[in-house]
């Protein structure tokens, strides 16, 4: 298993399976200080550098709650252009400077293998935050948390079920990072559904297969709904050449309530990274959606935040430390 202390977090094929339980594990007591029923200053005095070169709402500002909540600071940088690598500086001289002034790096940026790259030239754990089409190791680990939740509630596992993966299967770095995980537990199934020139890329099939498990691949909704897990993607206009290129698969797929009652099985868990496209062009997952109790999207980002937080713990060495440092909150909170 991977030393989490002072390591760096680039892609899920670092870990093995006692790697996640570890992860789990820890993200599990996470919970009390991120539902704000208690805090934690195991982190006081430390400092995240947010590094976001590709436009982010959720991974940022989640990456950012997550290390507040352990009582450390955060510093960010938003963008290329308000960075000193619009004036030609390399990934390793950003990463020697940045990291000089940080004790973990999260970055993100639209290159494949930018994380990697920037790695080298840190002095501090990376975490990566999403590199292009490539991967986003800590989206795939938060959705696997939410399956295992999710199908614990129903009394299933992960080995044997049924997924099915819609949409934008080959720029969307979310499926792939996702089936990679997926690919070291036993006898699953995988529909991929797709438009024939947005399938799942052959690296990653290939991956599957070899595993020994099942895959199936079409381009029909209908007959390959019946899945444990709906795994809903929107289609990446960001990785397309052109606005016009993404609109021709734009609404293509589409799930709301009455699909879902006629196609899918009556628990049927429904998940997507976010954000979901509601345009009415695209309305890719429907608002219908909203008040159906296996709509899993917001535990989804809620389980970010909790494996956002055991990822900083474990890679700064005080996952053991966390409840040394507890107090209680004293400001009024829903949560």
């Amino acid at each position: 298993m991977i030393d989490f202390t002072g390591s760096h977090i680039l892609s899920v094929k670092q870990l093995d399976r006692d790697a996640i339980s570890t992860i789990f594990s820890t993200a599990d007591i996470m919970l009390p200080y991120a539902q704000r029923k208690k805090r934690t200053q195991v982190l006081d005095g430390a400092i995240l550098g947010n590094m976001f070169f590709e436009a982010s709402t959720r991974t940022r500002v989640s990456f950012g709650s997550a290390f507040n909540l352990l009582g450390g600071f955060v510093r960010e940088t938003t963008g290329i252009s308000s960075s000193a690598l619009s004036k030609g500086e390399s990934l390793y001289d950003t990463a020697r400077v940045l990291s000089s002034y940080a004790d973990v790096i999260a970055m993100r940026h639209p290159q494949s293998g930018s994380v990697a790259e920037f790695a080298t030239g840190s002095l501090v754990p990376v975490i990566n935050g999403g590199d292009g089409s490539n991967e986003h190791p800590t989206q795939a680990l938060l959705d696997l948390y939410t399956i295992e939740k999710e199908l614990s509630s129903k009394l299933r596992t992960i080995d044997n079920m049924h997924i099915a993966m819609v949409g934008d299967l080959k720029f969307g770095r979310t499926v792939h990072s996702l089936s990679k995980l997926l690919s070291k537990y036993n006898n699953i199934t995988f529909s991929l559904i797709s438009p024939k020139e947005l399938a799942m890329p052959d690296d990653v099939i290939s991956l599957i297969e070899d595993a020994g498990h099942r895959v199936i691949i079409t381009d029909e909704l209908e007959g390959n709904l019946d899945a444990d897990i709906l795994y809903l993607t929107r289609i990446q206009e960001e990785r397309f050449p052109s606005p016009d290129e993404a609109n021709k698969y734009r609404g293509q797929f589409r799930l709301n309530q009455q699909i879902y009652t006629q196609h899918c099985k009556s628990n049927t868990v429904i998940m997507h990274p976010l954000p979901r496209d509601s345009r009415e062009e695209a309305n890719e997952l429907d608002v219908d959606l909203n008040l159906n109790p296996n709509l899993a999207i917001f535990r989804q980002v809620e389980n970010g935040v909790l494996i956002r937080m055991a990822l900083f713990a474990l890679t700064l060495g005080v996952a053991d430390q966390v409840k040394q440092h507890e107090s209680e909150v004293n400001w009024f909170s829903r949560k």
